[in-house]
């Protein structure tokens, strides 16, 4: 496919927070398509588009609308930019390169479930992305498509940015939604979800920025062009973040029928060093899986991935070399772990660090092989009684590394 979605315009602009320079390329050409159509119309355009959510979990984008778009009263948008995940900069780009994109995506689905207003939560280490992000909602504001009464639609709408503090936990929606009211970041009991009971108690769509970057391709070039890119359960294209051992390491935005093998070989220019490849870490550096060489054919998507024990997360990999250690790697995942938890649940708090002892005694030699298992009974009760993904997600680089042998 040499037609991008999320890309497309990343390089071309001299200032990417300006409208001027985005409606050059067709910029806010959906939303105005968008404000002829019914709302209706909107939610079951992106439902029938099959978009998937980009943030990890990948929940069907149009059916999550449906949810609140009935619901009456105030209503919110929010959009997670915390992308807290290791290894992970995809949202990073879209923010920094076509941030207009983000916020056309945004205000379409405002428009959709009938919401007044949305917040986009950036991570506070993302200084660049913020300024960006905020400059171009300065032009948005004043080009006329925020505010009142946007393009005499009679549609009201606005965004703004609020900042997070460089928590991994706050990345989780019930967390982010927290955080936003101003209250300490840790996750809430669900149900209720967030769309029908989120910020304020207020129904609320919680999206991630890529999968919202993707609706105004879809409201202005259609589902069904929309579905002719990726597979029938995983459409359109999506950006993998390349790190580790590559020769070129970076994004690419490529259609979710795209090999490992591909990615890695074809676009990422092969292992660095012509080393031999001993692992890839699919899906994020902390709640992702490992991939043997075995697996290099395997196309990157929702379905092919879980039928292979991986996990499509963010779209990140972390390439390995023959040269490094497994057990090193699990160690720097851990830590992370250990670092991050909030400590509102005992099996997080308690178990990250018992399995971060153990690793760690394994790489001294001080307990044996055996007591790996000791490590997935662990995780394996954290996956079953933790209050949210950080305690549940160790159970997959643990387990996975396993199975290709740790060392």
């Amino acid at each position: 496919m040499s037609e991008k979605i999320l890309l497309a315009n990343i390089g071309k602009y001299t200032d990417p927070a300006s409208i001027a320079e985005y409606e050059k390329v067709g910029g806010y050409t959906a939303l105005k398509k968008a404000l002829t159509m019914n709302p209706h119309e909107v939610v079951e355009e992106v439902k029938k588009s099959g978009l998937r959510g980009r943030g990890g979990a990948g929940f069907p984008t149009g059916l999550k609308w449906s949810f609140t778009a009935p619901l009456e009263g105030e209503k919110y948008i929010l959009c997670n930019a915390d992308e807290g995940e290791p290894g992970t900069f995809k949202d990073r780009i879209i923010m920094e390169g076509d941030p207009h994109k983000l916020i056309e995506g945004i205000i379409i689905a405002g428009f959709a479930v009938g919401a007044q207003k949305a917040y986009i939560y950036i991570r506070g280490e993302y200084y660049t992305s913020i300024d960006k992000v905020d400059r171009a909602l300065k032009e948005t504001r004043g080009k006329g498509y925020l505010g009142e009464n946007i393009a005499g639609s009679g549609f009201s709408f606005d965004i703004q940015v609020r900042t997070g503090a460089g928590s991994y936990v706050c990345g989780e929606e019930t967390a982010m939604i927290s955080s936003l009211e101003g209250k300490r970041g840790n996750p809430r009991i669900r149900p209720p979800y967030p769309g029908t009971e989120g910020l304020w108690k207020k129904p609320s769509i919680v999206n991630n920025v890529e999968t919202l970057a993707n609706v105004p391709f879809i409201i202005e070039k259609g589902a069904d062009q929309y579905r002719l890119i990726g597979t029938e359960k995983s459409t359109g294209t999506k950006i993998f973040a390349v790190s580790g051992k590559v020769e070129k390491p970076g994004w690419y935005e490529l259609p979710m029928t795209v090999t490992l093998r591909e990615l890695l070989y074809e676009h990422a220019g092969g292992i660095k060093d012509g080393k031999k490849l001993k692992a890839v870490l699919m899906g994020g550096a902390a709640a992702g899986a490992f991939l043997g060489e075995d697996k290099l054919d395997v196309r990157l998507n929702f379905e092919d991935l879980a039928a292979n024990n991986g996990v499509l997360g963010s779209g990140a990999v972390l390439v390995l070399d023959e040269d490094v250690r497994i057990l090193d790697v699990l160690t720097n995942i851990m830590e992370f772990f250990v670092h991050e938890s909030c400590g509102f649940c005992t099996p997080c708090r308690v178990g990250n660090k018992r399995i971060l002892e153990i690793i760690r005694n394994l790489k001294k030699g001080k307990e044996s092989r055996k007591d790996y298992e000791k490590i997935l009974d662990i995780a394996t009760l954290m996956n079953k009684t933790s209050f949210c993904p950080l305690g549940q997600s160790p159970i997959l680089p643990l387990s996975t590394a396993l199975q290709l042998g740790v060392e």
